[in-house]
């Protein structure tokens, strides 16, 4: 019954702990910050939608992929022209692009 209990509080300690902040709408990310580039008009930034030029990109892992953005990579900008884009936000947008 201790136990049972326990286990009991135990979770309802955790369902209580406030939530991890959701990421912005990738799709209103995109058409305010990424989109400049990722509509086509830049040649070295993937298409959105364009599986074949994200594969290799998503090939090198989400992590790489977040940190590129975060820092710069090639003619990205640090940041990628979202100001108040967070981890989940990139990741939630390189998501949304790549599909």
């Amino acid at each position: 019954m201790k136990k049972t209990l326990l286990l009991s509080l135990s979770v309802l300690a955790i369902l209580a702990l406030p939530a991890a902040h959701a990421a912005q709408d990738p799709e209103a990310v995109f058409n305010r910050a990424c989109g400049n580039c990722h509509n086509g008009q830049l040649p070295q930034a993937p298409k959105k939608g364009d599986q074949a030029a994200w594969k290799p990109r998503l090939a090198q892992g989400e992590d790489v992929l977040v940190k590129h953005v975060t820092e710069g990579f090639n003619i990205m900008p640090p940041r990628g022209m979202c100001t108040d884009c967070s981890a989940d936000d990139y990741k939630a947008v390189i998501r949304w692009m790549s599909h």
